[in-house]
Protein backbone atom coordinates (compact mmCIF):
# COMPACT_ATOMS: atom_id res chain seq x y z
CA UNK A 1 0.00 0.00 0.00
CA UNK A 2 1.15 3.39 -0.97
CA UNK A 3 1.62 5.70 2.33
CA UNK A 4 1.56 9.82 2.82
CA UNK A 5 4.64 10.34 4.71
CA UNK A 6 6.14 14.03 5.71
CA UNK A 7 9.40 15.11 6.99
CA UNK A 8 10.63 18.02 8.08
CA UNK A 9 14.00 19.25 7.38
CA UNK A 10 17.00 21.21 9.41
CA UNK A 11 16.22 24.49 8.11
CA UNK A 12 12.21 23.86 8.86
CA UNK A 13 10.54 23.22 5.49
CA UNK A 14 7.75 20.31 5.39
CA UNK A 15 8.33 17.66 2.80
CA UNK A 16 5.72 15.33 1.56
CA UNK A 17 5.96 12.41 -0.12
CA UNK A 18 4.07 9.33 -1.02
CA UNK A 19 6.03 6.16 -0.40
CA UNK A 20 4.83 2.62 -1.45
CA UNK A 21 6.77 -0.11 0.40
CA UNK A 22 5.50 -4.42 -0.56
CA UNK A 23 7.56 -5.41 2.90
CA UNK A 24 7.75 -4.54 6.28
CA UNK A 25 11.47 -3.99 5.97
CA UNK A 26 12.95 -1.92 2.83
CA UNK A 27 13.65 -3.27 -0.61
CA UNK A 28 14.99 -1.81 -4.07
CA UNK A 29 13.89 1.56 -4.39
CA UNK A 30 12.91 3.54 -7.59
CA UNK A 31 12.40 7.02 -6.68
CA UNK A 32 10.20 8.58 -9.11
CA UNK A 33 10.82 12.86 -9.49
CA UNK A 34 8.87 15.41 -11.66
CA UNK A 35 9.00 18.46 -14.00
CA UNK A 36 8.72 22.02 -13.44
CA UNK A 37 6.09 23.72 -11.96
CA UNK A 38 4.51 19.75 -11.41
CA UNK A 39 4.17 17.48 -8.62
CA UNK A 40 4.34 13.90 -7.46
CA UNK A 41 0.87 13.31 -8.96
CA UNK A 42 2.26 13.28 -12.73
CA UNK A 43 3.42 9.75 -11.82
CA UNK A 44 0.44 8.34 -9.92
CA UNK A 45 -0.92 6.13 -12.91
CA UNK A 46 2.66 4.89 -13.49
CA UNK A 47 2.53 3.33 -9.66
CA UNK A 48 -0.77 2.18 -10.05
CA UNK A 49 0.14 -0.10 -13.32
CA UNK A 50 3.66 -0.38 -13.20
CA UNK A 51 4.86 -4.54 -12.39
CA UNK A 52 8.21 -3.04 -10.54
CA UNK A 53 5.90 -2.94 -7.54
CA UNK A 54 6.04 -6.37 -7.29
CA UNK A 55 9.81 -6.38 -6.06
CA UNK A 56 10.54 -2.50 -5.74
CA UNK A 57 9.62 0.19 -3.37
CA UNK A 58 8.62 3.34 -4.99
CA UNK A 59 9.04 6.99 -3.75
CA UNK A 60 7.44 9.72 -5.13
CA UNK A 61 8.29 13.16 -3.28
CA UNK A 62 6.88 16.79 -4.00
CA UNK A 63 10.40 18.42 -4.96
CA UNK A 64 10.08 21.37 -2.10
CA UNK A 65 7.94 24.14 -3.37
CA UNK A 66 5.74 21.64 -4.95
CA UNK A 67 2.56 20.03 -4.14
CA UNK A 68 2.67 18.81 -0.35
CA UNK A 69 6.76 20.24 -0.27
CA UNK A 70 4.95 23.94 -0.97
CA UNK A 71 6.98 26.67 0.47
CA UNK A 72 8.28 30.13 -0.75
CA UNK A 73 12.00 31.14 -0.76
CA UNK A 74 14.77 29.76 -2.67
CA UNK A 75 14.30 26.37 -5.19
CA UNK A 76 17.42 25.16 -6.80
CA UNK A 77 19.22 21.65 -7.32
CA UNK A 78 21.53 21.96 -4.38
CA UNK A 79 18.15 21.75 -2.40
CA UNK A 80 16.34 18.91 -3.81
CA UNK A 81 19.18 16.88 -4.18
CA UNK A 82 19.92 17.29 -0.53
CA UNK A 83 16.06 16.95 0.80
CA UNK A 84 16.55 13.71 -1.36
CA UNK A 85 19.23 13.01 0.27
CA UNK A 86 17.04 13.26 3.67
CA UNK A 87 14.16 11.66 2.80
CA UNK A 88 16.58 8.54 2.36
CA UNK A 89 18.23 8.76 5.33
CA UNK A 90 14.78 9.26 7.13
CA UNK A 91 13.43 5.88 5.58
CA UNK A 92 16.34 3.92 5.75
CA UNK A 93 17.79 3.53 1.91
CA UNK A 94 21.17 3.39 1.31
CA UNK A 95 20.93 3.76 -2.27
CA UNK A 96 18.26 4.44 -5.15
CA UNK A 97 17.40 4.16 -9.06
CA UNK A 98 16.40 7.65 -9.94
CA UNK A 99 14.11 8.31 -12.69
CA UNK A 100 13.08 12.02 -13.27
CA UNK A 101 11.34 14.00 -16.29
CA UNK A 102 12.54 17.23 -17.55
CA UNK A 103 13.44 18.89 -14.17
CA UNK A 104 13.40 15.58 -12.37
CA UNK A 105 16.14 14.36 -14.72
CA UNK A 106 18.28 17.28 -13.55
CA UNK A 107 17.73 16.77 -10.17
CA UNK A 108 18.58 12.84 -10.71
CA UNK A 109 21.88 13.92 -12.69
CA UNK A 110 22.85 16.13 -10.22
CA UNK A 111 22.19 13.91 -7.32
CA UNK A 112 23.97 10.99 -9.15
CA UNK A 113 27.20 13.19 -9.45
CA UNK A 114 26.64 14.72 -5.18
CA UNK A 115 26.28 11.13 -4.29
CA UNK A 116 27.53 8.75 -6.14
CA UNK A 117 27.41 5.83 -4.06
CA UNK A 118 23.73 6.33 -3.44
CA UNK A 119 22.55 5.87 -6.78
CA UNK A 120 22.31 2.56 -8.47
CA UNK A 121 20.87 3.78 -12.03
CA UNK A 122 19.02 6.15 -13.77
CA UNK A 123 16.55 6.61 -16.14
CA UNK A 124 16.39 10.07 -17.69
CA UNK A 125 13.07 10.95 -19.33
CA UNK A 126 13.88 14.11 -21.98
CA UNK A 127 16.43 15.67 -19.76
CA UNK A 128 17.61 19.05 -20.97
CA UNK A 129 21.18 19.86 -22.00
CA UNK A 130 22.16 23.13 -21.93
CA UNK A 131 23.88 22.42 -25.01
CA UNK A 132 20.46 21.12 -26.61
CA UNK A 133 18.33 24.21 -25.97
CA UNK A 134 16.21 25.76 -28.83
CA UNK A 135 13.53 28.87 -29.17
CA UNK A 136 12.69 30.84 -26.67
CA UNK A 137 14.48 28.21 -23.64
CA UNK A 138 17.76 28.73 -25.29
CA UNK A 139 17.35 32.46 -25.00
CA UNK A 140 15.85 32.21 -21.74
CA UNK A 141 19.28 30.67 -20.62
CA UNK A 142 20.78 33.81 -22.34
CA UNK A 143 19.36 35.51 -19.84
CA UNK A 144 19.31 34.03 -16.79
CA UNK A 145 21.38 36.45 -14.65
CA UNK A 146 18.77 38.96 -15.37
CA UNK A 147 15.77 36.28 -14.54
CA UNK A 148 17.47 35.91 -11.63
CA UNK A 149 17.12 39.22 -10.42
CA UNK A 150 13.39 39.67 -11.67
CA UNK A 151 12.92 36.12 -8.86
CA UNK A 152 14.79 37.99 -5.99
CA UNK A 153 12.61 41.13 -7.02
CA UNK A 154 8.97 39.67 -7.54
CA UNK A 155 9.55 37.40 -4.03
CA UNK A 156 10.07 40.71 -2.10
CA UNK A 157 6.65 41.48 -1.96
CA UNK A 158 6.17 38.21 -1.06
CA UNK A 159 7.85 38.26 2.31
CA UNK A 160 6.08 41.40 2.76
CA UNK A 161 2.90 39.63 2.87
CA UNK A 162 1.85 40.72 -0.31
CA UNK A 163 0.63 37.08 -2.14
CA UNK A 164 -1.52 35.23 -3.39
CA UNK A 165 -3.12 33.47 -0.07
CA UNK A 166 -4.63 30.34 -1.62
CA UNK A 167 -2.56 28.07 -5.23
CA UNK A 168 -4.61 24.96 -5.62
CA UNK A 169 -2.76 21.69 -6.20
CA UNK A 170 -2.61 20.42 -9.50
CA UNK A 171 -4.26 16.75 -10.17
CA UNK A 172 -1.52 16.08 -13.26
CA UNK A 173 -3.33 12.32 -13.36
CA UNK A 174 -7.03 13.86 -14.20
CA UNK A 175 -5.44 16.55 -16.90
CA UNK A 176 -3.02 13.04 -18.36
CA UNK A 177 -6.23 11.57 -18.70
CA UNK A 178 -8.59 14.58 -20.38
CA UNK A 179 -5.80 15.08 -22.47
CA UNK A 180 -5.72 12.29 -23.96
CA UNK A 181 -9.50 11.78 -23.83
CA UNK A 182 -10.31 15.10 -25.32
CA UNK A 183 -7.00 16.17 -27.40
CA UNK A 184 -4.65 13.66 -28.58
CA UNK A 185 -7.85 11.03 -29.63
CA UNK A 186 -8.96 13.85 -31.84
CA UNK A 187 -4.95 13.80 -33.17
CA UNK A 188 -4.81 17.77 -31.55
CA UNK A 189 -0.83 17.64 -30.70
CA UNK A 190 -0.69 21.06 -31.44
CA UNK A 191 -3.91 22.17 -28.63
CA UNK A 192 -1.61 19.33 -26.62
CA UNK A 193 1.84 21.44 -27.03
CA UNK A 194 -0.22 24.90 -26.30
CA UNK A 195 -1.75 23.49 -23.26
CA UNK A 196 1.34 21.86 -21.75
CA UNK A 197 4.23 24.16 -22.72
CA UNK A 198 2.15 26.90 -21.71
CA UNK A 199 3.50 29.38 -18.32
CA UNK A 200 0.00 31.01 -17.89
CA UNK A 201 -1.76 27.78 -17.03
CA UNK A 202 1.59 27.03 -14.94
CA UNK A 203 1.09 29.52 -13.05
CA UNK A 204 -2.51 29.35 -11.73
CA UNK A 205 -1.01 26.39 -9.81
CA UNK A 206 2.86 27.79 -9.09
CA UNK A 207 4.19 31.15 -7.63
CA UNK A 208 5.77 33.34 -10.28
CA UNK A 209 9.19 33.44 -8.20
CA UNK A 210 9.21 30.05 -7.82
CA UNK A 211 8.48 29.76 -11.77
CA UNK A 212 11.04 31.86 -12.33
CA UNK A 213 13.87 29.88 -10.16
CA UNK A 214 13.04 27.08 -11.93
CA UNK A 215 13.60 28.07 -15.51
CA UNK A 216 17.26 29.14 -14.26
CA UNK A 217 17.33 25.81 -12.95
CA UNK A 218 16.49 23.77 -16.00
CA UNK A 219 18.92 25.72 -18.15
CA UNK A 220 21.92 25.08 -15.85
CA UNK A 221 24.91 23.01 -17.11
CA UNK A 222 24.95 19.42 -15.69
CA UNK A 223 27.67 17.43 -14.88
CA UNK A 224 29.56 15.37 -17.42
CA UNK A 225 27.58 12.53 -17.79
CA UNK A 226 31.13 10.67 -18.22
CA UNK A 227 31.54 10.85 -14.68
CA UNK A 228 28.35 8.95 -13.97
CA UNK A 229 29.29 5.76 -13.07
CA UNK A 230 25.81 3.88 -13.19
CA UNK A 231 23.76 2.27 -15.89
CA UNK A 232 21.38 4.79 -17.41
CA UNK A 233 18.42 4.53 -19.65
CA UNK A 234 17.35 7.81 -21.40
CA UNK A 235 13.32 8.37 -23.27
CA UNK A 236 13.75 10.60 -25.26
CA UNK A 237 11.12 12.03 -27.51
CA UNK A 238 11.31 12.55 -31.24
CA UNK A 239 9.24 15.66 -31.21
CA UNK A 240 10.84 19.01 -31.21
CA UNK A 241 10.01 21.50 -28.67
CA UNK A 242 12.43 22.28 -25.65
CA UNK A 243 15.46 20.78 -26.89
CA UNK A 244 16.75 19.30 -29.94
CA UNK A 245 17.05 15.00 -30.36
CA UNK A 246 20.14 15.34 -32.23
CA UNK A 247 22.61 17.40 -29.80
CA UNK A 248 20.64 15.54 -26.66
CA UNK A 249 21.47 12.49 -28.29
CA UNK A 250 25.32 13.35 -29.24
CA UNK A 251 25.60 14.31 -25.29
CA UNK A 252 24.04 10.76 -24.32
CA UNK A 253 27.09 9.12 -26.30
CA UNK A 254 29.41 10.48 -24.01
CA UNK A 255 28.48 7.89 -21.33
CA UNK A 256 28.93 4.28 -22.93
CA UNK A 257 26.46 2.78 -19.95
CA UNK A 258 23.78 4.92 -21.78
CA UNK A 259 20.95 2.62 -23.31
CA UNK A 260 18.72 5.26 -25.51
CA UNK A 261 14.75 4.72 -26.52
CA UNK A 262 12.87 7.04 -28.76
CA UNK A 263 9.33 7.99 -27.90
CA UNK A 264 7.09 9.26 -30.54
CA UNK A 265 5.47 12.49 -28.19
CA UNK A 266 6.54 15.95 -27.50
CA UNK A 267 8.18 16.18 -24.11
CA UNK A 268 5.20 15.12 -21.97
CA UNK A 269 5.70 11.17 -22.79
CA UNK A 270 4.05 10.01 -19.23
CA UNK A 271 1.19 11.76 -20.99
CA UNK A 272 1.12 11.00 -24.39
CA UNK A 273 2.66 7.39 -24.28
CA UNK A 274 2.19 6.33 -20.34
CA UNK A 275 2.12 2.71 -21.05
CA UNK A 276 4.97 2.80 -23.71
CA UNK A 277 7.35 4.65 -20.93
CA UNK A 278 6.25 2.52 -18.41
CA UNK A 279 7.30 -1.18 -20.50
CA UNK A 280 10.66 0.77 -21.16
CA UNK A 281 11.20 1.46 -17.76
CA UNK A 282 10.12 -2.10 -16.50
CA UNK A 283 12.24 -4.10 -19.34
CA UNK A 284 15.35 -1.77 -18.87
CA UNK A 285 14.79 -2.65 -14.90
CA UNK A 286 15.26 -6.40 -15.32
CA UNK A 287 19.25 -5.88 -15.35
CA UNK A 288 18.83 -5.17 -11.47
CA UNK A 289 19.63 -8.31 -10.06
CA UNK A 290 17.22 -9.29 -6.66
Amino acid sequence: MEVIRNLTTADGATLGYHLFRGAAAPRRLIVLLHGVASNMSRWSEFVEHTSLKESWDLLRPDLRGHGESFARGRLGLEIWCRDLRDILDAEGYDQALLIGHSLGAQVAVQFAARYPARVRGLVLIDPIFHQALRGGMRVLSWLRPAISLLAVLVHLPSRLGLRRRHIPVRNLRKLDEKTRQDLLAAGKQKEMIELYSSPWEDLKFFPLASFLQELIEISRPLPALAEIKVPILALLSSGITYTDPGITQKMLAGNAQVRTVMVDAYHWPLTEKPRQVREAIEKWCERFPL
